[in-house]
């Protein structure tokens, strides 16, 4: 039996509404808890997020969306390293976070 665990996962507010959720989302991973692992889960159980956080063909996280846990920036380590303990323990969230761009006005 492969190892389970429940992951929380803070989504932005639009990511919530397309996914129809009003608040954190509990997410069971199998095998190692991953930002792969966590997203694979995120897109299996809600469908209409598929292409949103990440390209439908590279897998790559779209330019404007950010991974945050623990209070660190995840968004350039690599879709396979293992997430912080306090995440993959459930004692801290997952963040989606969807990045702010400006320029001159």
């Amino acid at each position: 039996m492969r190892d389970k665990k429940m992951i929380t996962v803070v989504l932005p507010a639009h990511l919530r509404t397309l996914a129809q959720v009003s608040g954190e989302v509990q997410l069971e991973v199998v095998g190692p808890v991953t930002q792969r692992s966590v997203i694979d889960a995120l897109e299996a159980r809600y469908p209409m997020l598929r292409g949103t956080i990440r390209d439908h063909v590279t897998q790559e996280r779209r330019a404007f969306v950010r991974f945050f846990a623990c209070q660190e920036d995840l968004s350039h380590e690599s879709p396979d390293a293992p997430l912080p303990d306090a995440v993959a323990s459930g004692v801290e969230p997952f963040l989606v976070v969807g990045a702010i761009a400006g320029g001159l006005y």
